[in-house]
């Protein structure tokens, strides 16, 4: 069994606090993690500018080209990993046996991850709008125009509390390497392999291990690291979100509450749409806050309901290991039979009816795990409580809603996907600010551009822009 250490600016340190991960459905320790405490991060963070000025010593371009090679070395070959070795084959096996996640999703979040490593130059192009990066280098430069534009960066790192649902969040702070701001961050108790692979790919590639911190621990560390570094990012729940609100220290995910809107124009053939409904309800087991949890339309939202209920309603718990698994575990079962409790209080406010009710029991209890099978309930009004509900599988709700009181009722939306061609109620989107990522036509919630920033731009979020004049000395007058 793998013992792995923290990092405290990329040297390991032997904790004599350890926790097992455990195999979600045998009980088997997979491997032993040393924890910290939050004083160590306190005390750790004296040095946090060594973390940028290593990562300042090396040109840009050449730390792009690095994160081109950790993205190869992360997703092909063996890398260190505590006091042994990972191979892929073992990644993917430990993080699918530590969260729940069916091994093919967990390669696809692999995927994703690689690609954003792959292509770092062209995202950074994107999130900068064609910036020179050695602006963001220097602090200060030439834009044209004859004006010096400078870009000051406000945290020699970024902290990150992570959490365990879905791998593919961890695309959010991998441009800070590129961005030369270090990493401090804390993992999620059942998903530490993503974050630990990368950061080793990442020293293997070249860049200086003293950039980053891995503080496995408890909640005195992430809130250490929410305090201590000047920025960070959190996830987690709404009361998460809610918390962090307005704090410029704090970028926090959430719940998505991510949305496909109809529009009456072409509410009729409603059928054309049913993949990208299932698509964006049911991809990666429904766990992440850009899949769809509700669809709105102004008429036709029973059958809506029903056909997509009888497309994942079906869909049943299968081993992690089948390529057709389609289903993540719930490792903490009480999380499974709490959600469950809540969302049969949901079934109980009139003009609320859960649509897969005739295709078996939802609810699947096993001995150390649980699952909860895909679920499609219809709401009469955007009054009903469940419309503003979101559940970490798949779930979703058929909204009855007018077009014109839809941009209102919706609520917050991560993701919107409007199919309509209605000029009109695209402009009216189009300003509306409670929608993040707007997707005008039938794209699935779930396929994001990774060319265009997600829930806040990181380099709006890391740096700030200020005025810089430089005007030439002139030279001495020699003493006569």
């Amino acid at each position: 069994m793998l013992t792995i250490h923290p990092l405290r600016w990329g040297k390991p340190y032997k904790s004599l606090d350890t926790y097992d991960v455990i195999h979600f459905d045998t009980g088997e320790a997979i491997a032993k993690i040393g924890q910290v405490n939050g004083g160590m991060v306190q005390m750790d963070m004296r040095k946090a500018q060594n973390a940028r000025n290593a990562l300042r010593a090396i040109p840009t371009d050449e730390l792009i080209k690095m994160c081109e090679k950790a993205a190869h070395l992360f997703e092909h070959e063996t890398l260190p990993l505590g006091d042994g070795t990972q191979s892929v084959a073992e990644f993917v096996h430990h993080q699918s046996a530590s969260t729940g996640l069916p091994e093919h999703m967990c390669r696809s979040n692999m995927k994703k991850n690689c690609f954003v490593l792959s292509n770092m130059g062209k995202i950074l192009d994107a999130l900068t709008r064609g910036l020179d990066l050695e602006i963001l280098r220097r602090g200060y430069g030439e834009e044209g125009r004859n004006v010096t534009v400078s870009m000051q960066c406000q945290s020699p790192v970024l902290g990150a509390v992570l959490p365990n649902n879905s791998p593919g969040v961890h695309t959010l702070w991998l441009p800070a390497v590129p961005l030369q701001v270090g990493l401090v961050l804390k993992p999620g108790s059942q998903e530490p392999w993503t974050p630990y692979r990368m950061i080793n790919a990442f020293i293997a590639a070249g860049i200086p291990a003293e950039a980053f911190c891995m503080y496995p621990g408890g909640h005195d560390v992430g809130g250490t690291i929410m305090s201590k570094c000047d920025k960070s990012m959190i996830f987690g729940s709404a009361q998460t979100v809610q918390q962090y609100s307005g704090n410029p220290r704090v970028q926090a995910h959430g719940p998505g509450f991510s949305k496909i809107l109809l529009g009456d124009d072409i509410v009729d053939h409603w059928e054309d749409y049913l993949d990208l409904m299932v698509e964006s309800v049911a991809s990666n087991s429904g766990r992440g806050c850009i899949n769809c949890s509700g669809i709105w339309a102004s008429r036709h939202t029973r059958e809506i309901a029903e056909a997509l209920a009888a497309r994942i309603g079906p869909i049943d718990a299968l081993s992690p290991i089948d390529e057709k698994s389609e289903l993540a575990a719930f490792t903490n079962p009480q999380m499974a039979t709490g959600t469950w409790s809540m969302i049969q209080q949901d079934l109980s406010e009139a003009g609320v009816q859960d649509m897969t009710a005739s295709y078996g029991t939802r609810l699947i209890e096993r001995e150390r795990c649980a699952y909860l099978r895909p679920m499609v309930v219809h709401a009469d009004s955007p009054a009903r409580g469940v419309a503003a509900k979101e559940y970490m599988f798949p779930f979703a709700s058929v909204v009855k809603c007018d077009q014109k009181d839809m941009i209102k009722s919706i609520g917050q939306t991560l993701i919107g996907t409007a199919i309509t061609a209605d000029e009109k109620w695209i402009d009216e989107l189009t300003n509306a600010v409670n929608i993040d990522r707007l997707n005008i036509g039938p794209v699935p919630t779930n396929r994001l551009n990774w060319l265009q920033p997600h829930e806040g731009n990181l380099i709006d979020f890391l740096f700030r822009s200020r005025a810089y004049q430089i005007a030439p000395l002139r030279a001495p007058v020699a003493a006569t």
